[in-house]
């Protein structure tokens, strides 16, 4: 490989940029398509698109031969901003299906290692954790405090940053209340229509447990599918 290239897919990961490193397997020729580039007038766009979702390497057939796509993808993340009942089920059912999960929430009572054995738990308010740890396109962000002032800051955040996945609790009441409050932010409403509210899929779900499983659910359905895709 050349080393210019290695550099730049090291920066990539780095950096939690999605790359596909192509290679040309009858010249040997390598290029770096990146999620995000304008690709869209190249002969493998729509494989592309495919690869960044699946996370996939594989041949794939060309007008000129076989090309390899080596598929780099960031390791998928979900905070989780409240450390309630639905969180304590939520992080090991989350970290068995590979996402890297954060809790963050200030109050201490319900923040404890005791309830969150083992995992990475942040006491600490939303603005201070995502200024050390920015959100981004391959990160979920489900907010179930119930509490304004702790989960509108990395709502907002979330969907400037264009996160996978932005769901928070709340009746549709509630949930309107938001929006008034996101509006007087100066947030562009086109993006509210991106938040998943109440959060989770339509199950029925009423136990922390089974809210749980839907959010869950939710998170993979928008990890693995194309914009548009039915849940």
């Amino acid at each position: 490989m050349d080393l210019s290239l290695l550099k730049t897919l090291n920066e990539d990961r780095a950096s939690r940029r999605a790359a596909i490193l192509v290679t040309d397997m009858p010249g040997g020729g390598q290029r770096v398509i990146r999620k995000g580039d304008d690709y869209a007038a190249d002969p493998l766009a729509e494989e592309f698109d495919k690869r960044f979702r699946s996370g996939k390497s594989g041949m794939v057939a060309t007008a000129t031969g076989e090309a390899f796509l080596n598929v780099s993808l960031p390791a998928p993340r979900l905070v989780i901003i409240g450390a309630v009942h639905i969180s304590q089920a939520l992080v090991p059912m989350a970290e068995i299906a590979g996402l890297d999960v954060t809790v963050i929430d200030p109050r201490t009572a319900f923040a404890t290692e005791e309830r969150f054995p083992g995992g990475r738990l942040r006491a600490e308010w939303p603005e201070d954790v995502l200024a050390e740890a920015p959100l981004d396109a391959y990160t979920a962000v489900a907010a179930v405090t119930h509490d304004p002032k702790i989960d509108d800051f990395p709502l907002i955040e979330a969907l400037k940053a264009g996160c996978f996945y932005v769901g928070a609790l709340g009746s549709r009441k509630t949930h309107g209340k938001r929006l008034d409050r996101f509006r007087e932010a100066g947030l562009d409403p086109g993006l509210f229509e991106r938040i998943d509210a109440p959060i989770g899929l339509d199950i029925g779900a009423a136990s922390p447990e089974e809210i749980a499983v839907a959010v869950l659910g939710a998170v993979i359905s928008a990890l693995r599918q194309a914009p548009g895709a039915a849940a």
